[in-house]
């Protein structure tokens, strides 16, 4: 039998990227009340990334809590990626057509994009 696991996620935070690693169901319940509250306590956020590559359920109360959660990431001036969603996921985000509402990239990609900003740091402070 598999037994389905309830929302578990963790917060990481380094300076003004916020990293959520969430797995189980991301369903109506508590645990998505939690995760929406934990992610609305943030401040200074220039990046937010949902890595949800082990999630293995989504359902209406996850797609509105992303939307959520995307509604507050542009209030406060964020962006918001979903990085590495399993096949389930996409599939469902291109049947309501909220493909197009989230930016979607693999971790790698994510990486590149939070190094992008030291390297040009960097790159400047040599010149």
């Amino acid at each position: 039998m598999n037994a389905q696991v309830e929302l578990e996620f963790q917060v990481e935070r380094l300076q003004d990227v916020a990293v959520v690693n969430c797995s189980g169901r991301m369903v109506r319940g508590a645990a998505l009340d939690e995760l929406r509250r934990r992610i609305e306590q943030l401040d200074r956020v220039r990046v937010l990334v949902l890595d949800v590559s082990n999630v293995d359920h989504l359902d209406a109360g996850g797609l509105g809590m992303l939307l959520l959660v995307r509604r507050w990431a542009v209030r406060n001036g964020a962006t918001m990626k979903l990085v590495n969603p399993p096949v389930f996921f996409r599939r469902l985000l291109e049947a309501t057509h909220l493909n197009s509402v989230f930016e979607i990239s693999s971790l790698k990609e994510a990486i590149c994009i939070l190094r992008a900003k030291d390297c040009q740091t960097a790159r400047f402070a040599i010149a």
